[in-house]
């Protein structure tokens, strides 16, 4: 069996080190062979599965400091024919990367949204002045470097190797314990697992209509282990909530719990139940535990 499996790109990337991870992952475990397609921008990402141009792809939906990744979530509830099959998390550390000489020459610097927020008080404390700048992956940050000592950017250590670029500070991300979690996503349906992840609407902006949804999760005592608001873009103060819970769908007890939550929602959208890898067994799959 061979799988196709779309990250953001280019070569370098975070996204691109996580899906790498997940094909070893599936070449130990279910000797499935995969092949790997980088695209520009999350939201092609998804849509890359949507359309059936590749199988599966794995993409960000949370790190630890920087909290959640917005167009993931708005895409998912875009494109709800995909399914999370697989959530796995991996440490990240970000290296500052200049051809400049010190980092006092440094004007201008380059990342993804994330990043820079990852690194915000080693920003404010060593370049206090820099222009920040956001690209659509921490690896395109790395074009406007060239011969300009004027200009940073913030990437990851094996980028920098890739591409045969200086660093000039590692690790610069304000926590150590910096981890983002990836789901892996594909349009088959996923029913079993240890969490299930969804997200609704809510059919009036009233006092207690969020509480109403969620005392059905309280009532059947399944956990509720994560909860994120997006606005819907209908209206100012109209959101989105997505969740996660610690129960799978494969059991009549959640699905009894998640019926009743839709006699109370406008639209509720289910994105499939899943396992988390753990984190040992995934760094099993590089080659040095502290691999960015």
């Amino acid at each position: 069996m061979n799988l196709s499996i779309a990250y953001l790109g280019p070569q370098g990337t975070y996204s691109e080190f996580a899906a790498s991870t997940y094909a070893r992952w599936l070449q130990q475990h279910h000797q499935t062979d995969t092949a790997r397609q980088a695209y520009p921008s999350i939201a092609q990402v998804l849509r890359a599965v949507a359309q059936a141009e590749v199988d599966i792809c794995v993409v960000p939906v949370e790190n630890s400091i920087g909290g959640g990744v917005t167009t993931t979530l708005d895409m998912l509830w875009e494109l709800d024919m995909l399914q999370i099959q697989r959530a796995l998390t991996l440490p990240i550390e970000h290296a500052f990367l200049s051809q400049a000489d010190r980092l006092q020459v440094v004007s201008t610097v380059y990342s993804h949204p994330q990043a820079l927020t990852q690194c915000q008080k080693w920003l404010e404390t060593h370049l206090p002045e820099v222009t920040l700048i956001a690209t659509n992956s921490t690896t395109e940050a790395l074009q406007h470097l060239d011969a300009d000592p004027t200009v940073g950017a913030i990437s990851s250590a094996w980028a920098a190797q890739i591409y045969g670029l200086p660093v000039l500070a590692h690790p610069i991300n304000d926590h150590s314990d910096n981890c983002t979690r990836f789901w892996v996503l594909s349009r088959e349906s996923s029913q079993s697992g240890d969490y299930t992840s969804l997200a609704f609407s809510l059919p009036t902006n009233d006092a207690g209509a969020l509480l109403k949804p969620l005392q059905h999760l309280a009532l059947a005592k399944i956990n509720m282990s994560r909860i994120e608001s997006r606005p819907t873009k209908r209206s100012l103060g109209d959101y989105l909530f997505f969740i996660d819970i610690e129960a799978g769908l494969d059991s009549p007890h959640t699905r009894a719990a998640l019926d009743a939550m839709g006699g109370c929602t406008e639209t509720l959208k289910l994105f499939g139940s899943y396992t988390l890898l753990p984190m040992e067994e995934v760094l099993a799959q590089t080659s040095t535990p502290k691999y960015l």
